[in-house]
């Protein structure tokens, strides 16, 4: 009878840990060979830009040319290795397998989309780095919000509000800078009231967020039709941050253009997923506010104020998603539309979760929906025959994929979305 019930529970955990997985590793290898591989033409090739066009101070890089049917057989043969070694032998690192097959169907999709066409493979990628910030820094909010176990679903609200907040003060003083302080204290202001109504006076986290949400749409919008569409030149022209080039760095081929040629708002944004990591990770604040996230109680038994930590956390992440409000305006137009974050608040929430509450984790979670954002932009230029309504969706899609994917395998804070009662 024990003999049955090990022999069972073995089956059980073959099942799980290689049999599904590996036949879906051999499944997602033949939707490459059906959705790319079927009905091209020998011959085809896809060339890939490495060098920026019109760029004459990166070292150049000659193209890249790929002959479409052999390198999309060779994505099919990998994935299909890779279940079948799945299958037979297992692979621990579930994280490394995923990306390696979603690399391969990434890489099948774009030889087959660019086929006997050119694609600026380096624009891309910087497009996708600046069309990732805003998502970047509304996940960074999260995570400094939620790691003191405050659930924070108001960023898209405090981002478009600190937008317009950016935009009028920029065109009124002529200043970008300012217009970027203005947006800092905007998302201060705002985030300190969704701290007191959740910390001082207990109200539900979801609702205070909605709340602020409702509130901000509903201000922004206002504001907009009654008074910037009617003085545009002066109130909402503000124009916007230029590119600035790192000496050296940004004649560095290939990584040169994407990374070290930006606006100071995208160097911002990294600047602050790597001060965030060493001060949650290696100084006593960020112990202080781990503990917080994990155990209050026990964090005020050892004399941590735990009202002062939240409060603290909760406007400092109000200040990110101040930066990422200042994006959508003096960051990238020059003026205010009317809901103009269009979801990237909510986006940035579920890199959070996909990132497991980890700046680093969220900074490259971020990347994956600033390239599906960027994706879907160059493929209507390059007129594949998919509806333009399609690609727009992608980064809708590839949200859901992502949280029906790994929610139930995050950890997130023991005491996140929990009121703090002192005793």
């Amino acid at each position: 009878m024990a003999t049955q019930i090990v022999q069972q529970n073995w089956k059980k955990s073959y099942t799980r840990a290689r049999l599904v997985p590996g036949l879906l590793l051999i499944g997602a290898g033949l939707l490459i060979l059906l959705l790319f591989g079927l009905r091209l033409e020998s011959g085809q090739q896809a060339t890939f830009g490495l060098t920026p066009i019109g760029d004459t101070n990166v070292v150049p890089v000659p193209d890249l040319v790929l002959s479409v049917q052999p390198a999309i057989y060779i994505l099919v043969i990998i994935t299909v290795f890779l279940g079948a070694w799945q299958l037979a032998r297992g692979i621990r690192s579930t994280g490394a397998l995923i990306g390696i097959v979603a690399f391969c169907f990434v890489a099948a999709f774009l030889i087959w989309a660019t086929k006997g066409q050119s694609m600026n493979l380096v624009g891309m990628l910087n497009t996708s780095l600046v069309r990732a910030t805003p998502i970047a820094l509304a996940a960074l909010c999260g995570v400094i919000c939620e790691r003191s176990a405050v659930v924070n679903i108001a960023i898209e609200g405090i981002m478009l509000m600190s937008a317009q907040a950016a935009v009028v003060a920029a065109t009124l003083t002529h200043n970008l800078y300012i217009g970027l302080l203005a947006a800092i204290l905007m998302g201060s202001i705002v985030s300190a009231l969704h701290a007191v109504l959740v910390i001082r006076f207990k109200v539900d986290q979801i609702i205070s967020g909605v709340a602020i949400n409702i509130f901000g749409t509903g201000a922004t919008s206002f504001i907009a039709s009654r008074f910037l569409e009617k003085n545009i030149d002066l109130l909402n022209n503000s124009g916007i941050f230029p590119i600035v080039s790192i000496p050296l760095l940004s004649k560095i081929p290939i990584l040169g253009p994407v990374l070290f040629e930006n606006t100071p708002i995208v160097y911002l944004t990294i600047f602050l997923v790597i001060a965030l990591y060493v001060l949650l990770f290696y100084t006593p604040w960020g112990l202080r506010t781990r503990a917080v996230g994990e155990h209050p109680k026990a964090a005020d038994t050892l004399g941590i104020n735990v009202y002062l930590t939240r409060y603290v956390n909760v406007i400092l992440g109000g200040v990110i998603a101040g930066i990422g409000g200042a994006y959508f305006t003096i960051g990238s137009v020059g003026r205010f539309d009317q809901i103009m974050t269009a979801g990237k608040g909510f986006i940035g929430l579920a890199a959070m979760i996909f990132g497991n509450y980890h700046p680093v984790g969220a900074f490259a979670a971020s990347l994956i929906f600033g390239f599906a954002d960027s994706l879907q932009v160059k493929m209507q230029i390059l007129r594949i025959p998919i509806p333009t309504e399609f690609l727009q969706m992608a980064p809708y899609i590839v949200t859901m994929i992502v949280l029906a994917g790994v929610v139930g395998r995050v950890h997130p804070p023991a005491a996140d979305g929990q009121p703090y009662e002192k005793q």
